[in-house]
């Protein structure tokens, strides 16, 4: 990836991060710890692939994203913001009464959000059914899919692996988000879904596996998945829970709970002092 290109997806994620932050601290619940991990492939997706447009984001053609991993939506309000879909100023309004940030992604209330989401499991199956409406009507788009690892302990999940695969979903693009912790602890102690490269690999999918914050390799992953034909691509992405915000990173603890003022202080100075490293 070019140089210049990469530090413009850096500093972008960073406001992203921000923005889950904001968001976050003015509701007084959220979920930031998931948020912060997948921060950096949503701003790839929204910057740098797909093909939306903040003055028309319902254009038929346009890709679809489906956050299926719903609790996370302060991370895809920050991006939509920051893309244009809407004032970034409004994503401190996350939770409030009358404010069309709900804690989870509402279709029709939210301009770029292609699917209501929040019931773990589902957002995949709904992902399916709009690649495989795509490949029926011969449409151009593509359709991304994000899911935690906490997540694909549902089974509805693997239904809808099974049918992404047996309807040769090659529109089709999963990201499996594995910072390897859910709410009540490490995925592996819960209820491990490991070898997950093995399992997708098994239901038929075309499988990569990169690290979630290094640029170069989500580029490559989705360059790779668009040579991909007849079968659907998952990408795993190896991430850190509470990514950009030291105290926050690799503690489950803040799967789900806001930071205080204090908190608040401290996470902002640290994005902001990233922030000013980056535009120096």
């Amino acid at each position: 990836m070019d140089e210049q290109l990469k530090k413009q997806l850096e500093i972008a994620a960073t406001k992203v991060r921000m923005g889950v932050i904001e968001g976050v601290y003015n509701a007084k619940a959220g979920h930031p710890g998931g948020s912060l991990s997948v921060a950096d492939t949503l701003t790839y997706l929204y910057n740098n692939r797909m093909n939306v447009d903040p003055a028309n984001p319902e254009m038929a053609d346009r890709d679809r994203l489906v956050l299926s991993k719903g609790h996370t939506a302060p991370a895809l309000y920050a991006c939509l913001a920051h893309r244009g879909f809407f004032p970034v100023e409004e994503l401190k309004t996350l939770r409030k009464i009358d404010s069309r940030l709900q804690g989870h992604p509402v279709r029709g209330k939210v301009p770029g959000v292609d699917m209501s989401t929040g019931s773990l499991g589902q957002g995949i199956s709904a992902a399916c059914g709009m690649a495989l409406s795509g490949k029926i009507s011969n449409d151009t788009y593509k359709v991304y899919a994000v899911l935690g690892d906490g997540e694909i302990q549902e089974g509805q999940v693997w239904e809808a692996a099974m049918f992404a695969a047996h309807y040769q979903l090659d529109n089709l693009v999963a990201v499996v988000d594995n910072n390897g912790l859910q709410i009540d602890g490490k995925i592996g102690d819960v209820m491990s879904p490991y070898p997950i490269d093995e399992k997708f690999a098994a239901f038929g999918w075309h499988v990569i596996v990169i690290n979630g914050h290094d640029f170069d390799e989500i580029e490559k992953a989705f360059n790779e998945a668009e040579t991909v034909l007849n079968k659907p691509t998952v990408i795993i992405q190896r991430s850190t829970k509470g990514k950009g915000v030291s105290f926050m990173e690799n503690q489950c603890g803040w799967h789900g709970k806001a930071p205080n003022a204090e908190e608040y202080a401290k996470a902002m100075e640290e994005l902001n002092a990233h922030l000013a490293e980056l535009e120096a």
